[in-house]
């Protein structure tokens, strides 16, 4: 195993770990949740398969389901932005294409191209886990205004984890 590998592995647990112990209370104004474990599947590397993307996707979100008790819906939402993910960076690929191991982080890539790649990313997943989590679109504009916030939240803080820890991951 590679020590890129067990780099990987271990930043898993600590967002994991961090998502669920601390940011599971964080809730601003009642409408805006951080989601920080987002960013660590934003931040595989880009040349990874796409089937390990969503495998590694459902593992994150069924575990964070566990302990917020929410059926499912992280999961889902998280195997949905792995799967668009690579179609994403195809869009966003710089002209002399991405580096076999390149990271798509602010570090690498810069302010403008992070916060184009991260915001619609980070968006999706929260519109797809709040409008499921409502029910349907009966809460239409509260749920949209939950997700608007939410995104903007989660993106804040994970700028400030790119600018505290600038090595590409965000650890």
């Amino acid at each position: 195993m590679s020590r890129v590998s067990i780099l990987q592995i271990v930043s898993f647990f600590i967002y994991l770990f961090y998502q669920v112990l601390i940011l599971q209370n964080v809730v601003l104004f009642h409408t805006a949740f951080c989601f920080l474990y987002v960013a660590y599947l934003l931040l595989l590397p880009v040349e990874t398969n796409p089937l390990i993307l969503m495998a590694i996707g459902f593992v994150m979100g069924f575990t964070v389901d566990l302990f917020y008790e929410s059926m499912g819906l992280h999961a889902f939402a998280c195997v949905l932005v792995m799967y668009v993910r690579n179609y994403w960076l195809n869009n966003l690929t710089p002209q002399g294409g991405y580096d076999s191991s390149a990271i798509p982080s602010l570090a690498l890539n810069g302010l403008q191209w992070f916060m184009v790649y991260m915001t619609p990313m980070l968006f999706l997943h929260h519109a797809v886990l709040f409008y499921m989590e409502a029910g349907g679109f009966g809460m239409f504009w509260f749920t949209l205004w939950k997700t608007i916030t939410s995104t903007f939240f989660t993106l804040f803080v994970i700028l400030i984890a790119q600018f505290l820890f600038p090595s590409g991951r965000g650890r």
